[in-house]
């Protein structure tokens, strides 16, 4: 496809020996990436975030649309805002709507509704999927808005791993407190809190097991 709104792909080219290394070593890296409940307050600078923002940004989007805004918070009242929504609707979660079954599969991972790392990590980040835009009053339809923004949403949790960072991917259900919260527009709805910062030196995780080649790899 040649004319015009098409230009030359200049992107990278290695040896196949060099993109056998580069596959198997960034494999090893982010099988190093944990989800974390235990943040430093250290502060993360504003430009760090900015451009880890900005990777997820470059994620593929149905049609180009991107339907995505990211809500970078670091002002502690609105994060406490956050957390005093967050938590009562997972008090409730976790004493009445989760299934026994759904509390089970949970109970490894020492989770509960008690969300203090919202007020502890310098950085909340929001995802916020747009299953519309307004131009000029005009309402204009985005298309496979959930996998647009579930892509971007990986991109960030990669991003935030490279810069030596850690995250929990947090959903707060219902999370429409979040679009009160941050006075977001009627076109955005809440899709992911994401908590950013450096772990503490005490911070510990699950003993798990992420399953082998053989059980997620199917060659035909």
């Amino acid at each position: 496809m040649k004319g015009k709104g098409f230009i030359p792909y200049n992107g990278l080219r290695f040896s196949e020996e060099d993109t056998k290394k580069r596959a198997l070593s960034y494999y090893q890296y982010m099988d190093l990436r944990r989800s974390l409940r235990f943040f430093s307050d250290k502060m993360v600078p504003k430009e760090v975030i900015r451009d880890i923002i900005m990777t997820a940004s470059s994620a593929p989007s149905g049609a180009h649309k991107q339907p995505w805004s990211f809500c970078a918070v670091s002002n502690a009242t609105i994060k406490s805002k956050i957390r005093e929504a967050a938590e009562k609707e997972e008090y409730e979660n976790y004493h009445g709507r989760m299934s026994e079954e759904w509390l089970e599969d949970l109970s490894p991972l020492g989770t509960d509704w008690n969300k203090e790392f919202i007020d502890i990590a310098p950085w909340i980040i929001v995802v916020f999927r747009k299953p519309y835009d307004e131009v000029d009053g005009v309402k204009k339809k985005n298309y496979y808005v959930q996998e647009s923004v579930g892509i971007a949403s990986g991109f960030l949790i990669s991003a935030i791993h490279n810069a030596g960072l850690v995250t929990l991917t947090h959903t707060p259900s219902p999370m429409n407190f979040l679009s009160t919260v941050l006075d977001r527009p009627v076109n955005e709805k809440p899709y992911l809190l994401l908590p950013v910062g450096y772990p503490t030196k005490e911070a510990v995780v699950p003993v798990l097991e992420r399953k082998k080649e053989e059980d997620v790899i199917i060659w035909y």
